[in-house]
C-alpha cells in the first residue's frame, strides 16, 4: 500500500486543486461556526423575551387579584 501523498506539501496542494478543496472547507468551517453563534443569540433573545413575558403575565395576575 502506497500512500497517495508523499509529503504535507503535496496533500495541501491535493494535485493542484488544492485552492478549491481548502477555501470549500474553509467556507464550511466559517458558515457552521456562523450558524452556532447566530443560533446562540436567537437563543439568547427568546429567553429574555420570555422573561419579560413572565413578568407581565405575573403583573396582570397580581393586578387581578387586587381588584
Amino acid at each position: 500500500m502506497q500512500p497517495y501523498f508523499y509529503s504535507f506539501q503535496e496533500f495541501i496542494a491535493m494535485g493542484e486543486h488544492g485552492p478549491y478543496v481548502w477555501s470549500t472547507w474553509g467556507i464550511t468551517v466559517l458558515a457552521i461556526i456562523g450558524f452556532i453563534f447566530y443560533s446562540l443569540n436567537q437563543r439568547r433573545r427568546l429567553i429574555k423575551e420570555l422573561k419579560i413575558q413572565h413578568a407581565r403575565q405575573q403583573q396582570r395576575k397580581q393586578k387581578t387579584k387586587r381588584n
